[in-house]
């Protein structure tokens, strides 16, 4: 006879109901490890590791962002003077960063995250590259730059634009003194002495910062009115004042007597400049042997050879080559598939 509707059904046997509870475990914990699976890499899509335990910050490396499928965007190390040119051991494991410096104990890797909107990120790394400090950024990561001690970073942002080339661009650069903490999120309100006297205009924009080993003194470009200028700057009087024109993305030597730079001698084109280097003493210039235009701030490997990057070859994104400081020789091929070059002493 069949119960009636409104009674409950008979409880189950204690070994049906064993069963049940094991079956429905069982099946809990695959989904959990399925969905843990999923999760992991989900994680590992949208925020990349950082490096690996072994991959750190050791003098006498040359440090770029590899551009290679192998290297995803990752920072890798070589030789800086392999031989034969472009054929150096490459160890890879660094973080993932759309540009990157470092010098001293310290590192700064600029991330771009997808999203909407996309979300933009310095990051401050010790000498394990491990991080000591994130900022959040607007706009495209364009320049990083650390000290020669690790103590001051800066970095160039588009704000909007997306190259030097036109003239629909602006930027945000941004100072941090690690040492103390104090950052200067857009140094477009440091006083500027243009031509002798104090200047004031809307349109100024400020990149490619470049500092002394006194972590006090800096050299940047500043451009207004569709000129630019070589500026240099005083941190403790915070200050600065335009030295010649047509100097943009400086870049100090080791020995702090010459400026590396992109000087513009074409007009038009998505690559008018040429790189040169500027006598500090006596501000004579002259060009480097590298005559293929150069969108970059180059580093110096030593005293003697800058290194900086030009589109790849046979479909590479970009590749890294030197040439001498005195602008003799020729153009040599250092990094096949890379970016971002900086040698830590």
């Amino acid at each position: 006879m069949k119960p009636p509707a409104s009674e409950p059904p008979p409880a189950s046997t204690p070994k049906s109901l064993r069963t049940r509870v094991i079956a429905v475990a069982t099946a809990a914990a695959v989904l959990a490890a399925v969905a843990v699976t999923y999760t992991l890499h989900a994680a590992e899509r949208a925020e990349p590791a950082a490096a690996t335990s072994e991959f750190a910050l050791d003098p006498g490396h040359l440090y770029f962002r590899g551009t290679e499928a192998a290297d995803a965007g990752r920072v890798a190390r070589t030789d800086p003077a392999p031989r034969p040119p472009g054929k150096g051991p490459r160890t890879s494991g660094g973080p993932s960063c759309e540009r990157f410096y470092a010098a001293g104990d310290t590192a700064l890797c600029l991330q771009r995250r997808s999203g909407i909107p996309p979300k933009s990120y310095a990051i401050v790394l010790d000498r394990q590259l491990r991080e000591k400090r994130r900022i959040a950024l607007t706009g495209i990561p364009n320049r990083a730059r650390v000290s020669a001690s690790g103590r001051m970073l800066s970095w160039t942002m588009f704000a909007t634009g997306d190259s030097y080339a036109g003239s629909s661009f602006s930027t945000r650069t941004s100072i941090l003194d690690t040492r103390t903490g104090y950052l200067i999120k857009n140094m477009e309100e440091i006083p500027l002495t243009l031509d002798g006297r104090r200047y004031h205009s809307p349109d100024v924009n400020y990149w490619g910062v470049t500092f002394a080993k006194d972590d006090n003194r800096f050299y940047a470009t500043v451009s207004t009115k569709g000129r630019t200028y070589l500026v240099q700057g005083d941190m403790t009087k915070w200050a600065a004042r335009t030295l010649r024109t047509n100097v943009e993305c400086p870049s100090l030597s080791p020995d702090n007597t010459r400026l590396a730079f992109k000087k513009r001698v074409r007009k038009g084109g998505s690559n008018p400049w040429r790189l040169y280097v500027l006598d500090l003493r006596t501000l004579r210039e002259h060009p480097l042997a590298e005559t293929r235009g150069v969108d970059d701030q180059a580093a110096w490997l030593n005293d003697k050879t800058l290194a900086y990057a030009l589109p790849g070859a046979e479909g590479r994104k970009q590749d890294i080559w030197t040439a001498r400081a005195d602008g003799d020789g020729a153009p040599n091929l250092l990094v096949r598939g890379g970016t971002s070059p900086a040698v830590v002493r």
